[in-house]
């Protein structure tokens, strides 16, 4: 009698353990799939800056646009968000901003969207975006400053002087993106041309951009 009082006292233990506070059983566990609900959560989405060299002549914004359509119809796969991008015509420059864990699902998402893939992928930081006016044309400027010459601190001082500047030149700084273990900043602004944007990067700090490219912006 006492084994059979001991043996039904361990089943009703049991049976209690498999089941939750609320009296309810708890769900069984799916081999894989708490690992992978794990690592999706820990993903964190950086900013990244590609850019393609397609060529003089070679690419006009009605194309890139239909580009980005494909990259948005593509880019939930890969966990990647484009933002924004900006095209330079006459060079046959495209620029893209996306948010995305890594540079190689902004890269995988290109090559599978329409195979385009980007001469260059980098991480960025951004600054604080100013609204846009709907007159002027938009302006890219290229900052290359080296490795470990440049950190946030320097790149938000700097653009506030832009600010403080820009007025006098007709200029209207948008934002600013940077990398700051190579170096680099890019800066976004409406003007009624590029000499504008170097007399207000001159004026304000002395700091000129290697290059200042107009292009049509899209999102």
């Amino acid at each position: 009698m006492k084994i059979f009082l001991l043996f039904s006292t361990l089943s009703a233990a049991c049976i209690i353990a498999s089941c939750d506070s609320t009296g309810g059983k708890k769900p069984a566990k799916v081999p894989g799939n708490e690992s992978a609900s794990i690592q999706q959560k820990s993903q964190v989405k950086s900013l990244f800056i590609d850019v393609h060299h397609l060529g003089t002549g070679k690419v006009n914004y009605e194309e890139v646009a239909a580009a980005h359509d494909k990259d948005l119809s593509v880019q939930q796969k890969y966990d990647v968000s484009f933002l924004k991008y900006w095209v330079d015509e006459a060079k046959g420059d495209v620029y893209c901003l996306s948010s995305s864990p890594d540079s190689g699902s902004v890269r995988k998402t290109h090559g599978e969207a329409h195979g385009l893939l980007p001469s260059r992928i980098f991480p960025v930081q951004e600054g604080t975006e100013a609204e846009a006016n709907s007159k002027d044309s938009y302006f890219l400027d290229v900052h290359e400053l080296g490795p470990g010459k440049v950190s946030v601190q320097d790149v938000a001082g700097a653009h506030q002087k832009d600010l403080d500047v820009q007025g006098k030149h007709g200029v209207n700084f948008i934002n600013y993106w940077f990398n700051e273990k190579e170096g680099s900043v890019i800066c976004l602004s409406q003007a009624p041309d590029s000499t504008a944007v170097i007399k207000t990067h001159t004026e304000a700090h002395g700091l000129v951009p290697v290059s200042v490219t107009k292009v049509l912006q899209g999102q």
